[in-house]
């Protein structure tokens, strides 16, 4: 499931380290975890689509990497991002 343009704007916006920001940890994992949640709501009607599953465990794969990473380089900035995106861990 793709986001919507406008909603992806919103996402760098909300969080971007500065205006011209679009490849931040924080904003991959913030677009990562909108497109988590859409295929989330997909699975609840439609239980028997493996293939978007697939493609489900990939992105929760690459957002723990990022995740990983932030932890790595900044403790206090992958708290905040934890907070902010309301991810478990």
């Amino acid at each position: 499931m793709s986001i919507a343009a406008e909603r992806k704007t919103a996402l760098i916006a909300e969080n971007a380290t500065n205006p011209k920001d679009t490849g931040s940890p924080e904003v991959q994992i913030a677009i990562l975890t909108e497109r988590i949640t859409n295929l989330t709501e997909h699975f609840k009607t439609h239980k028997k689509d493996n293939h978007s599953r697939r493609g489900l465990l990939k992105l929760v794969s690459t957002r723990r990497q990022l995740l990983d990473y932030v932890k790595r380089q900044d403790e206090a900035r992958y708290k905040g991002i934890i907070e902010k995106l309301g991810i478990r861990r």
